[in-house]
């Protein structure tokens, strides 16, 4: 199976486009399916201090490296601060507690996981990013559920692009606003829930596309994502779903297919609305 592209980032760190999700993996299987991701060739994990599985992550990586099958600069691991930290001097905190947990010595990407704008603090937590990101400790930094109104406010007062942001996006959600405001800015996308909680995988488009092209309607959505130019974290629980989520080189959607899957935009949320999450 061919592993994922890598892209680059608006300074240089290559990502790749498809990795695997934890949100919702309970901490004691994490580290088995995290494994199963890594042997079926991801090397881009994305996790969160929220999720409570860090610590089963970086046991798979560990082991993973430990087996020789690839170095610690071969993979790409994604970690988000949580809104009950954010602040500049709680930050540095938790970055070190997640380190810890992970059990390694820097992170690929760190994230704001959300701006919790009646707060106020995400200035200053993303200004503790961009310290971390100075230090070496980070290869990139970035925000998720940012909205075009929080990411004026940010790039008003700090200095670094964020290199991601990490929002909900499937073809019932396809932000096109937000993606267009992001390649001007040199922003990449990455969609969180890429399959919308599952619940995209039986629209009857996407199911006469996948049986057309003799693939899973997850692999069709997935496709698409990547089509748009969009970063993908789908999670899965079996070894099948897991590598099938990442074997989406050896076909093509047509425009008729892209067209489709495009008109199936409407605006419906599987997750919460970034400025009520406070």
């Amino acid at each position: 199976m061919q592993p994922a592209a890598r892209i680059p980032l608006n300074n240089g760190v290559l990502m790749d486009e498809v990795g695997f999700g934890t949100y919702k993996i309970p901490p004691d299987a994490a580290a088995r399916l995290c494994l199963d991701a890594l042997g079926a060739g991801y090397r881009h994990i994305d996790t969160a201090a929220l999720y409570g599985n860090e610590a089963g992550v970086g046991e798979a990586v560990d082991s993973f490296i430990s087996g020789g099958s690839a170095g610690r600069s071969d993979l790409f691991v994604t970690s988000k601060v949580w809104n009950t930290d954010q602040g500049y001097d709680s930050t540095l905190r938790a970055f070190d507690a997640s380190l810890a947990r992970l059990g390694l010595d820097y992170l690929d990407l760190y994230l704001i996981h959300w701006p919790c704008p009646e707060r106020g603090l995400f200035i200053d937590t993303y200004r503790a990013l961009e310290a971390l990101y100075a230090e070496g400790r980070v290869r990139a930094i970035g925000v998720s559920n940012f909205q075009p109104a929080h990411l004026e406010q940010l790039l008003d007062a700090t200095r670094i692009v964020p290199a991601v942001n990490q929002i909900e996006l499937h073809p019932w959600l396809a932000q096109a606003e937000l993606r267009q405001l992001h390649q001007q800015l040199g922003i990449r996308t990455a969609a969180w829930s890429p399959l919308g909680r599952g619940a995209v995988l039986a629209d009857p488009v996407v199911v006469r596309i996948a049986d057309e092209l003799g693939r899973t309607p997850a692999q069709v959505i997935l496709r698409w994502h990547l089509d748009l130019g969009n970063i993908v974290i789908p999670k899965a629980s079996t070894p099948e779903r897991i590598a099938g989520n990442l074997d989406l080189y050896s076909f093509g959607l047509t425009d008729g297919h892209r067209t489709a899957l495009n008109a199936l935009d409407r605006g419906q949320r599987s997750g919460s609305h970034p400025d009520e999450v406070n």
